[in-house]
């Protein structure tokens, strides 16, 4: 007796094709005519609703869109909402990129990726804990918050890297990242012209505190630098981009983003590449930043100034040392300090005392696996895709010890370019596997005919 075949599997490839396109067709028309009936009325909600279904269209037509478009924008800290839902501009952008991403994007994930996806699942699953000791809306929302920052970023990386659009977004993001270093040049040179010698706090096109602007453009100095072969860089375009940046980091005056910058470096120009030789006198550059960070500390602590950062800082590992001894299991919560929770009002500045703090013990020891577990994730992979990864999230850790570590751009940055850098190793794996297929296929047809090598980053 025959298997029955269900009437839709027999239905070829491509009516099934047309009749889904014919499908959405038909729900978008349906959608817009109800936003025609609507603008009269509720104009912004039709607004909204239109521009939904363009996103869903351009989606469908091309999944990376919307995550390619949402590059620049996170880079952008300016807030939206007002009080009831302050979010920044990146959040935002992150938000909307990751559902066309994590839907829509190519599978199977990688392995270096889903290795990656499990460590940030094991620290949202230590900080579980502390969410249900400490019920209030803020922590529930920073738990997801958290994991959007990383697992959501590497989704919304490997969306735009997969799909063979690595080299627009970088460069969309280092276009934003060199508009912030230029406006901070000037600004600079006018603070200076006047004798002001101090950091540089920017106040257009809104306000970016000093070490904002110096862990952003670190960010932009490390990838600059990289400059991986798959990108398609040429050295001008990407020694401009990088000087801006290290130039905006020295105006800034932020240390963390002088320190990190000349850790990652450091590793960048050390680490083996079989492709690329790199020169070893970039390193020098190293020494001036960090002397120049210990003449910023010996100043500030010569002065004596019981306000100024140093003193401040060894204030609050104080308090946030209190913090801990109130609740050393499960922490007070995350962003407790937004919610009242206790007598301090402040973000710990250390990426592991604000863990400690707001998730206890539990969720250290979840921070540390996530974070440890990537930076040997990353290690392993090729290093023509594997160093700036690496690089990047090494950056993030760095900057995180002198300073606040949860805050939505410096976090969701580095992740995303991970996610970019697997997405292209993945690209150029099945170009390999394409190349090797159709050698075989000659070969086996007693053909001579010699194969194009299809190497990194040769589909970008």
């Amino acid at each position: 007796m025959r298997a029955r075949i269900p009437a839709l599997a027999r239905i070829p490839d491509e009516t099934r094709v047309v009749l889904g396109w014919g499908l959405a067709a038909l729900a978008v028309a349906v959608i817009l005519v109800q936003v025609g009936r609507i603008v009269p009325h509720q104009p912004v909600l039709a607004g909204v609703v239109a521009l939904g279904v363009l996103a869903l269209g351009l989606s469908l037509a091309e999944p990376a869109v919307i995550p390619l478009a949402a590059m620049p924008t996170l880079a952008v800290l300016a807030r939206v909402g007002g009080q009831g839902l302050n979010l920044s501009v990146s959040d935002v952008a992150l938000f909307v990129a990751f559902w066309p991403a994590v839907f829509l994007a190519k599978r199977p994930f990688s392995p270096p990726l889903r290795a990656l996806l499990w460590l940030s699942a094991t620290y949202q699953a230590a900080t579980l804990f502390t969410v249900v000791a400490n019920p209030y809306r803020a922590n529930v929302v920073e738990w997801f918050h958290a994991w959007l920052l990383v697992a959501g970023a590497l989704v919304v990386g490997w969306a735009v890297g997969r799909a063979g659009y690595a080299k627009a977004g970088l460069s969309a993001l280092l276009v934003a990242t060199s508009v912030i270093a230029v406006i901070t040049i000037v600004q600079g040179f006018r603070q200076y012209a006047q004798g002001d010698l101090g950091p540089v706090y920017l106040s257009w096109p809104y306000g970016m505190h000093k070490n904002f602007v110096g862990t952003v453009l670190a960010f932009s100095a490390v990838i600059a630098y990289a400059r991986p072969l798959w990108l398609g860089w040429s050295k001008p375009w990407a020694l401009t981009v990088f000087w801006l940046s290290a130039a905006g980091v020295v105006f800034s005056q932020s240390r963390q983003g002088l320190i990190s910058v000349g850790v990652a470096l450091l590793v960048i120009s050390l680490r083996s590449d079989p492709v690329r030789r790199r020169s070893k006198v970039i390193v020098l550059a190293v020494v001036p930043a960090v002397l120049f960070v210990g003449s910023l500390v010996r100043d500030e602590v010569q002065a004596g100034n019981v306000h100024s950062s140093i003193f401040q800082r060894l204030t609050w590992f104080e308090d946030t040392l209190t913090v801990v001894n109130g609740s050393p299991l499960f922490g007070a919560g995350l962003r407790y300090w937004t919610a009242g929770r206790t007598d301090f009002g402040f973000q710990p500045p250390n990426a592991e005392l604000e863990v400690l703090a707001s998730a206890g013990v539990i969720g250290l020891i979840g921070f540390l696996v996530a974070f440890i577990g990537a930076l040997v994730v990353l290690w392993r992979v090729d290093p023509r895709y594997g160093a700036l990864a690496f690089a990047i999230v090494l950056t993030r850790l760095v900057q995180g010890q002198f300073d606040l570590f949860w805050v939505a751009v410096q976090v969701s940055i580095p992740f995303v370019v991970v996610g970019i850098c697997l997405g292209v190793q993945a690209l150029d794996s099945e170009a390999s596997r394409l190349t090797h297929a159709m050698d075989g296929l000659v070969r086996s047809r007693g053909g001579h005919e010699p194969s194009r090598d299809i190497g990194p980053g040769a589909v970008v």
